[in-house]
């Protein structure tokens, strides 16, 4: 029969060890909240760079009306 006590010492000197690791948790958590503000922030600033091949027919106003795309509408009230 195995001694327990020596059982229980080892397994508490391992978790006192990883008690002492540092702060590998924490540094995980930021490094991969990082990449993914990372892709959402390329993504929304690469949104913009769309070329109208996707289908999309609304104005730059975004009024649904095909527009001339030189900005030559003005504002009625101007």
């Amino acid at each position: 029969m195995p001694d327990t006590a020596a059982t229980i010492d080892a397994a508490a000197a391992l978790l006192a060890a990883a008690a002492d690791q540092g702060p590998g948790d924490t540094l995980r958590t930021v490094l991969l909240a990082s990449i993914v503000g990372g892709v959402l922030l390329a993504w929304f600033l690469l949104r913009g760079y769309r070329t109208g091949d996707t289908g999309d027919t609304a104005a730059p106003g975004g009024d649904g009306t095909a527009g001339t795309g030189d900005n030559t509408e003005r504002d009625a009230n101007a």
